[in-house]
């Protein structure tokens, strides 16, 4: 296939795939935070509000993490032979998770007895923490570094294992709490909207304190994370990210404290972006920390090109269908009301 020199196809990509795992983040994050909040909410009743708020597009919402997985995998060989590897226990983990929690989705909706049910809820509380602190320990190994010799994965099977990544595992953790919360302020009303109101301000608190943390750790981790974060004049454009984290803060508590129902959910999504730039600013251009750049892990540029074609039809389907699902199904969830 003939290919346009002046288009750089990794670079494409890798805001493509880039895109495509923020995507995954911010719509599975928040049904991922009420499987979470199940750990807080215990009556039945609350439960099948919550989860019957997320079952129309629960799943839909991972079509991102597949289109993310499968792109590295075409587009970005080298660093999936090497990300794999470095990061196998802890994918494991997740997928396994998520697989545990879709099947406890179904299965606590055709339960017979109280112990039944209770038993498929903690499945789907447990499958969404693991999944969650699963991927908050991959994102940590990632970023702390992976030791590559040639061309292949050089490290132990515990590498990723370190005080930094168990940090953002929790960090995404409460992350996906606060969207999950914010997501029912939104989508229910009563007692449980008040109780999540509560939860969300809490949880909000964690999340900028775990944000100043994992944000003042990182720099650490690498000479060219601190170059790129605090000397001049990468300050210039790094400078904004702390500043909008604190004005979002600002508009997340005036939203709790004015009782609005869309600026809390908002707002918290608006962290996850500001983290997600910051983690792309700290990366660029390497795909792997701390040595392999896009261009050097990128697929010969025929297969990129054969592969940008199918992108350019089925992402934007995928966006049509996901927003049309999520008009749909707009509105307030009450009791007795949705998924059975």
């Amino acid at each position: 296939m003939m290919t346009l020199p002046w288009l750089d196809l990794p670079l494409i990509w890798a805001g493509l795939l880039g895109f495509a795992v923020l995507a995954y983040v911010v719509l599975d994050g928040f049904d991922l935070g009420t499987g979470i909040l199940f750990a807080v909410e215990h009556q039945p009743d609350d439960r099948d509000v919550m989860v019957n708020s997320i079952a129309p597009v629960w799943d839909g919402n991972e079509t991102w993490l597949v289109l993310g997985g499968g792109g590295l995998f075409a587009v970005f060989p080298l660093a999936y032979a090497v990300i794999m590897p470095a990061l196998y226990p802890t994918i494991i983990a997740m997928l396994l998770a998520l697989v545990f929690r879709g099947v406890a989705f179904e299965f606590r909706f055709r339960a017979t007895t109280r112990r039944g049910r209770a038993a498929w809820d903690f499945a789907f509380a447990g499958g969404s923490a693991v999944a969650a602190f699963a991927q908050g320990l991959t994102l940590g190994g990632l970023l702390q570094g992976i030791r590559v010799q040639g061309r292949a994965y050089a490290g132990g099977w515990w590498d990723w294992l370190t005080g930094f990544s168990l940090l953002c595992g929790i960090a995404v953790v409460a992350g996906y709490a606060l969207l999950g919360a914010c997501w029912l302020i939104w989508r229910t009303e009563g007692p449980l909207q008040q109780r999540c109101r509560r939860h969300a301000a809490r949880l909000g608190a964690a999340m900028l304190v775990l944000i100043a943390v994992v944000s003042l750790w990182t720099p650490l981790l690498n000479p060219v994370f601190s170059h790129r974060w605090f000397d001049w004049p990468g300050i210039l454009l790094t400078s904004p990210v702390p500043v909008l984290v604190l004005l979002l803060a600002v508009g997340f508590y005036r939203g709790l404290a004015l009782r609005h129902q869309l600026t809390p959910f908002l707002c918290a999504l608006g962290w996850f972006v500001l983290c997600y730039v910051g983690l792309g600013i700290s990366l660029y251009p390497n795909i792997v920390p701390p040595g392999i750049s896009l261009w050097d892990a990128a697929a010969p540029p025929e297969s990129q090109a054969f592969l940008l074609v199918g992108a350019a039809v089925l992402v934007p389907i995928i966006l049509v269908y996901t927003g049309y699902a999520y008009y749909v199904f707009r509105g307030k969830v009450r009791h007795g009301e949705g998924y059975h």
